[in-house]
């Protein structure tokens, strides 16, 4: 080649280089989301404390990342903590985000020359006609010459390729992929929040399931004891034959109702082995006394959700994408420009295929620009364009959405607080109602159905008491998920970094220590100990749960 031509093709490269700085993309800016200031159900009566949640100051304004710790239950830490190792939900998304982090690299090599190397034998023989032009006659040949002998090409090339970024395609290509793997780092997290949660309700709902089994089976102690009266009476001719066989209806009717819970129990546990990626046959819990206590969760304010919410993070990024996604389809109005260069050696002979002579080299740049496309490159930017707005709306409906969740966890935690307190109260009125019922009938003054309508009563407002304390758990857990649990957009990185290597990957989990133990049943009704009817009264007051503090 000579110098000044040479000199000419760099003077093109190195000015296809400083137009490469172009970027077609618009200016990216996270879109705006309107939020109140405050939170509107965040204004209580009473104190916040005593709902279950405050609201947060300096230094106090987030939770800790192992929230479910704030229940201050060993066993529920000790499930929580297998979440993150064995469950299928987190690990698809993991698998989701180590997918999206390799199109990053696919996306980065095209900053890159591809470079080949396609060595060839070739053994072939021309035809007559065309080695002689069309004349008759047999022609041999051995070397390079004409002639109608066969011949071997032995070729070693080299081949190298570029596409100049001419107009940012290539780098908003790899900001786009960047920009979706940050997105499905989000995804992780939320996954990760959302089974977490989901075992924290399932847990809670076992343990008010047990306690609920304790109640049913304290009150067939009661409903035994109420048998051993009526009975007691109708010996010595104070009862009726229809009081005894009222009382004996109202036992076995009670005997059923607290066998049926052993389906919601065993419902119960059997998800909470799938959500630790436990096959249920090999899992059960064991039974512990129901904890109603709330822990106190710092609320802070809505515009803290845009930072602390793994979900819209992970819209935001989506956006962030699309945007890119722009920048990509505007450049495909412009023509692209590619460097090719290819060296090597060719010869008709193995042993002279190196010799300096046989070398062969080309190098030169091309362009191609589309000159007609009957509209496919409008198309596309129309469709980036949309996709873009589309992933806006779904940002801002996210954030509406997560305002929401949190207005109406605030509302639940606050009306649950005295409705706890209301329950409580009927069930005290309904112990009172229970006890003067039994001595009047004692006394003969009242028949014994009114004794059979004051117990049922009392069991129905201690269940919905059971059923209102479940339900303040559940909302306090959901307020928790629905405030991020802990997480913070900082904290982006350290997903990513969880998602490449997730902990204790292709580990099994195995039951945790203080569980029932594997392939252990759910626990058959306790056995009825007769009472005596003085010890009735005393029995359900020792029974009642205790009045709500604040």
């Amino acid at each position: 080649m000579r110098p000044a031509r040479a000199r000419s093709i760099l003077a093109a490269f190195g000015a296809g280089l400083l137009v490469a700085g172009c970027d077609l993309a618009p200016h990216y800016e996270p879109p705006k989301a309107e939020d109140s200031g405050s939170f509107k159900e965040a204004v209580p009566p009473a104190p916040a404390e005593a709902q279950g949640w405050k609201i947060a100051e300096p230094r106090d304004d987030a939770l800790r990342n192992n929230w479910w710790e704030m229940y201050g239950d060993p066993q529920l830490n000790d499930l929580e903590d297998r979440v993150a190792i064995s469950n299928q939900t987190v690990a698809i998304a993991e698998a989701n985000y180590r997918a999206a982090r390799a199109m990053v690299g696919e996306a980065q090599a095209a900053l890159f020359p591809n470079v080949t190397a396609d060595p060839s034998v070739v053994r072939s023989r021309s035809s007559a006609a065309v080695t002689s032009g069309g004349s008759s006659g047999p022609t041999t040949s051995s070397g390079g010459g004409g002639g109608t002998g066969t011949r071997t090409y032995f070729t070693l090339p080299a081949e190298a390729s570029y596409q100049v970024d001419l107009w940012g395609s290539v780098r908003n290509t790899i900001a786009q992929s960047s920009r979706n793997a940050q997105a499905s780092a989000g995804e992780v997290a939320t996954a990760l929040l959302t089974t977490q949660s989901a075992l924290a309700q399932d847990y809670f709902s076992l343990r008010a399931t047990d306690e609920q089994r304790r109640i049913l089976d304290t009150t067939l102690a009661d409903y035994e004891a109420s048998l051993h009266l009526v009975r007691t009476l109708y010996n010595n001719g104070l009862a009726s034959e229809e009081d005894l066989a009222e009382a004996d209806t109202q036992l076995d009717a009670a005997e059923a109702q607290a066998t049926d819970l052993g389906i919601a129990r065993a419902q119960f546990e059997h998800a909470i082995a799938v959500l630790i990626g436990v096959p249920p046959a090999h899992f059960s819990v064991g039974v512990r006394p129901f904890n109603s206590a709330l822990p106190t969760i710092p609320v802070g304010l809505p515009a803290d959700l845009l930072e602390r919410r793994p979900d819209i993070a992970t819209a935001e990024r989506q956006v962030a994408a699309a945007n890119a996604g722009i920048g990509i389809a505007r450049a495909s109005y412009f023509p692209n420009l590619t460097l090719s260069a290819s060296a090597g050696f060719e010869s008709t002979s193995l042993s002279s295929l190196f010799d300096w002579p046989n070398r062969f080299w080309s190098f030169g740049p091309s362009v191609v620009q589309t000159l007609f496309d009957g509209g496919l490159h409008r198309a596309a930017n129309e469709l980036a364009r949309a996709q873009y707005d589309q992933t806006v709306a779904n940002y801002r409906q996210t954030v509406l959405a997560a305002f929401q969740s949190v207005e109406d966890d605030l509302t639940s935690l606050r009306v649950l607080s005295k409705e706890v307190e209301q329950q409580h109260r009927a069930a005290v009125a309904a112990q009172h109602t229970v006890q003067l019922s039994v001595v009047r009938y004692q006394n003969g003054v009242d028949s014994y159905v009114n004794v059979i309508t004051a117990q049922n009563t009392f069991l129905t407002n201690r269940l919905a008491e059971l059923q209102v304390q479940l339900r303040q758990l559940a909302a306090s857990v959901s307020l928790v998920n629905n405030l991020g649990g802990g997480w913070d957009k900082s904290r982006l990185g350290k997903t990513e970094a969880m998602a490449q290597h997730p902990p204790g990957a292709g580990s099994r989990a195995e039951p945790p220590p203080e569980n029932g133990g594997p392939g252990i049943p759910n626990p058959a009704p306790l056995p009825v100990t007769v009472k005596r009817p003085e010890e009735l009264l005393k029995q359900d007051e020792q029974d009642m749960s205790p009045a709500p503090t604040h």
